[in-house]
């Protein structure tokens, strides 16, 4: 069930919820005082956020942990295996590459496993990244659609990314994570979510102070 009218802000607080109570996995209850302050969100919105998808607390007692839990891996996605695949794979690519691939083996809750990897480059090609080998990007939409992947993160020039991305939706990519600084092109039924580490970075440099 996908609940259609929810705002874009609420999902993205979702998962910060979900962080909290998995790293209180042995606690039985929580407020939403509790929970607002490690979240660093107000009581009343994540209650507000939580009314979208039903009720889950008890008033004077809080949530049950484990409960709440399991009900936002469900809402999330979360509760089953979604597969993902990546493009360019340099610097930025391959540590994601890494870090994604070892969360998943390690970690049985960590759902999100990236299945394909694809760059232009072919020094790269054939290269293995924690049992992934690294597939020409001529291959990409074939293999997409050959590997059932839902997910796709991009890590290539901006020059390059919207051929990309088309690549991805041809292939059935319902998501993408873009990093390229540019923004994409995609139709309505695709998400898309654009991570520019360079602005973010800018920004972040307005607040270092002598």
């Amino acid at each position: 069930m996908r609940w259609k009218r929810i705002s874009d802000a609420v999902v993205r607080r979702l998962p910060l919820y979900l962080r909290v109570l998995e790293e209180a996995k042995d606690q039985e209850m929580m407020s939403s005082q509790e929970l607002g302050e490690r979240a660093g969100v107000s009581p009343a919105l994540i209650r507000k956020d939580l009314a979208w998808f039903g009720e889950f607390g008890k008033q004077g007692v809080g949530y049950e942990v484990a409960y709440l839990r399991e009900e936002l891996r469900k809402i999330l996605n979360l509760d089953k295996s979604i597969r993902m695949v990546l493009v360019g794979v340099g610097s930025l690519g391959y540590a994601l590459a890494r870090y994604h691939r070892r969360k998943f083996l390690d970690d049985p809750s960590f759902t999100l496993e990236i299945v394909g990897l694809f760059d232009a480059n072919p020094e790269l090609v054939g290269k293995d990244v924690e049992g992934v080998t690294i597939e020409p990007v001529d291959a990409l939409t074939t293999r997409v659609k050959e590997l059932g992947a839902e997910l796709g993160i991009i890590c290539v020039p901006a020059d390059s990314a919207q051929v990309v991305a088309d690549k991805l939706v041809a292939g059935g990519i319902r998501a993408i994570l873009n990093f390229a600084p540019v923004k994409l092109s995609a139709p309505d039924e695709v998400e898309v979510t654009n991570e520019d580490l360079s602005l973010e970075l800018q920004r972040l440099a307005y607040y270092v102070t002598d």
